[in-house]
């Protein structure tokens, strides 16, 4: 497993320390023919040979360095300005994926941890409820306040697109893990954030329906995340 660690760090090094922004936007005019887009795939492969510390691991930083410089140039042609963010993530992806097949394929790690892991009831039960209170949730909260936000439409008003369903998923993930770790005062803590963020948009709008809107769609987020974590916890696994 600590392979696999070293492989990811030296990667993240690679992309996100070692790679500066006029690299980046020197890649994405000149693309292949950019120098810099193989000195950075080059140094990926150095990064994975320091952190293993063993020359006879040679040859998987070799694979990996030419595999990150396919992705990275595939990326370069296939993005466009407005599918930049997707592509970022689709790139990321295929990094890892890599990363884990090399790792598999030349360091035979055992797999019986991953597996049992897999098999125990409480990866199910976690799992089951991560799902629940991110993509469903989203989904539910949306559809029992259809009604009410159909009102505030009316009113238009510029905002990210898909923020709502962000933030709530996101504050839905913070109460489950403070539930499920016991720091129930974190809950106090992100709710009053969340409150001094909300106060300039209620105090500048004085809607009152946009303020109830918020307050039972708040209520109902946090409910939801909470008696999830709640019912896990009850379950004892």
């Amino acid at each position: 497993m600590i392979v696999l660690v070293k492989l990811i760090l030296a990667h993240l090094i690679g992309d996100f320390l070692l790679q500066p922004k006029s690299w980046v936007h020197e890649k994405e005019i000149r693309k292949l023919k950019s120098p810099k887009l193989y000195l950075h795939s080059f140094i990926h492969g150095i990064l994975v040979l320091l952190l293993l510390w063993n020359f006879d691991f040679l040859l998987p930083a070799l694979i990996l360095m030419i595999v990150h410089g396919i992705i990275d140039g595939v990326k370069l042609y296939a993005q466009k300005a407005h599918t930049k963010s997707r592509w970022f993530l689709i790139d990321q992806g295929l990094h890892f994926i890599s990363i884990v097949f090399v790792w598999m394929l030349f360091f035979e790690p055992d797999l019986y941890n991953f597996i049992y892991i897999i098999e125990t009831a409480s990866f199910w039960v976690y799992l089951t409820a991560l799902f629940f209170i991110t993509i469903v949730s989203s989904i539910a909260i949306r559809e029992l306040m259809s009604k009410w936000s159909k009102a505030l439409n009316e009113n238009e008003d510029e905002s990210l697109n898909n923020a709502g369903k962000y933030i709530g998923i996101l504050e839905r993930l913070f109460v489950f893990v403070f539930v499920i770790t016991g720091r129930w005062e974190g809950i106090g803590f992100l709710l009053a954030a969340k409150s001094i963020f909300r106060f300039g948009d209620l105090k500048e709008s004085k809607d009152r329906k946009l303020t109830e809107y918020i307050l039972i769609g708040t209520l109902l987020s946090f409910g939801i995340a909470i008696a999830t974590a709640m019912i896990v916890l009850e379950m004892n696994i």
